[in-house]
């Protein structure tokens, strides 16, 4: 891959893509819901049977998202005004025999913006190729995982960093004036380079070793998929090693993070951590952050078991258990795990918000499904939590969210049904739950907008179940807090 030679051929590059219509929609009209599928699960026969009909976008199909050898004909026919030759000389495409096939990866992306095109190296997922040690991600799920994560409301200043191909400093385009992106990765930053060409918008590029390229620099936003694969610190691929031990790489992030944050200013990382045998992981990755100045909402989304971790990344790097050198490199990655007592591996989210006070950090479990996407609603959780750091909830009226819903589980007992748990339901976005018990139900059922104050509503509650006033309070002001976050009830 020339990089001169690559950014050369972007505008002829984009002319052919947008003459052959190699967008998201097109190509799952021209697919139809089957074949498209098939192709999201690496199984190209059915795509390739669809493609052969579909001309010029049929043969992009073939070319980039199948890997197959096309005829030089065809290709020419389809990336015209860009000529094959070019195309070759800049690492595009490569010869083989008597036709083309691609040397890079190039497919579009739709985040809801329209589509974008993003070049990277082959992954390997249809047609085999070796994983180079600088090698290029292009759009996988813990990118897509970000994307969808990413507060996506206008900023003056963002900051992608170890940007990889460019996936997020294109998005972030759509809603900041100024996108810097950084990688350590030269290749990585040559083929970002090509991608922002490809798409016509405008990045800076630093090269250098996580927050060191933007050193003394804010900005309004962070987004980060950094190399965050916990392991004895080797570094085998720069996209997913860090070279620091178990993860310390998230540990750096987040404990740096802040200090490149305007105030008021959000950070949206990807970012991975142990469960260490009797500690508890919240605590864990809380210790990361400073005690004053941050704002932190940290969502845990999944925990794998070490022997799963550990096969995971080796498969993601071409390695095979089965070549006993491979295997020892397993069983060394495992008892350094077991040397530390590590019993899983978490990942997920953690959102930072830069402030001028004492830090809050909330740490929580959110494996459940759900396909709203996070950005939105990392902004209103700072929002609400904002509000009760400057407001007491005791004089303040509140309302049940239209959408929170009552649920009570009965099972059978020896005098018939009987109640073992109450719980309120938020509807949309994370569909958080509380469990009540039936003094919280009556609370709520008695919050409205014109309604009374919550101090004057745990008064009456008091009187009518024979409470202490100040008891009552004393619990139900974290619960209040709780629902608040969370978003089930709105102070009004």
């Amino acid at each position: 891959m020339d990089r001169d030679l690559l950014l050369s051929i972007c505008s002829p590059l984009r002319s052919a893509l947008l003459r052959c219509r190699y967008d998201t929609d097109t190509m799952l009209e021209l697919l139809g819901p089957e074949a498209h599928a098939a192709l999201g699960r690496s199984e190209p026969v059915p795509v390739r049977r669809a493609a052969v009909r579909g001309g010029d976008l049929g043969t992009l199909i073939r070319l980039f998202l199948l890997g197959d050898t096309c005829p030089t004909g065809e290709v020419a026919s389809a990336l015209a005004p860009l000529a094959v030759d070019a195309a070759v000389a800049a690492g595009l495409l490569e010869k083989d025999g008597d036709g083309v096939r691609a040397g890079l990866d190039l497919r579009p992306l739709d985040a809801g913006t329209g589509t974008r095109w993003m070049l990277s190296d082959l992954d390997g997922a249809i047609r085999p190729v070796p994983t180079r040690p600088d090698h290029v991600l292009g759009v996988g799920q813990a990118s897509l995982s970000l994307l969808r994560a990413i507060p996506d409301d206008p900023v003056r200043t963002v900051l992608d960093l170890g940007t990889g191909c460019g996936v997020q400093a294109v998005r972030a385009t759509d809603f900041a004036g100024t996108v810097t992106a950084t990688d350590i990765n030269p290749r990585c930053l040559a083929l970002a380079e090509a991608t922002a060409a490809l798409n016509e918008v405008e990045l800076e590029l630093l090269a250098g070793s996580w927050f060191e390229p933007v050193a003394g620099r804010r900005f309004d936003r962070i987004v980060a998929n950094p190399p965050f694969v916990v392991s004895a610190g080797h570094v085998e691929h720069s996209y997913r090693d860090s070279g620091l031990d178990l993860d310390g790489a998230s540990k750096l992030m987040l404990s740096q993070a802040v200090d490149h944050l305007e105030f008021g200013g959000t950070a949206a990382i990807l970012a991975s951590w142990v469960h260490v045998e009797n500690e508890d992981w919240r605590a864990r990755v809380a210790s990361w952050l400073p005690a004053h100045g941050v704002d932190a909402w940290i969502v845990q989304r999944d925990v794998a078991d070490p022997a799963l971790y550990v096969g995971t990344w080796l498969q993601d790097g071409d390695a095979d258990q089965r070549d006993p050198a491979v295997a020892d490199r397993a069983e060394a990655w495992l008892d350094h795990f077991d040397s530390r007592r590590v019993e899983g591996i978490g990942f997920g989210f953690v959102y930072l918000r830069r402030t001028d006070g004492p830090s809050d950090v909330l740490a929580e479990d959110l494996r459940h499904g759900f396909t709203d996407p996070l950005g939105a609603e990392a902004i209103a959780y700072f929002e609400r939590l904002a509000w009760l750091r400057d407001h007491d909830v005791l004089e303040a009226r509140f309302a049940v969210r239209a959408d929170t819903a009552l649920e009570r589980v009965y099972l059978p007992g020896e005098d018939g049904w009987q109640q073992v748990v109450a719980r309120v339901h938020r509807g949309d976005g994370p569909a958080w739950q509380h469990e009540i018990d039936d003094l919280a139900a009556a609370l709520l059922a008695g919050m409205r907008p014109d309604g009374l104050v919550l101090e004057e509503l745990l008064a009456l509650l008091a009187v009518a179940h024979g409470e202490d006033e100040e008891e009552l309070a004393e619990q139900a002001i974290p619960l209040v807090h709780g629902l608040v976050r969370h978003g089930l009830i709105e102070p009004v």
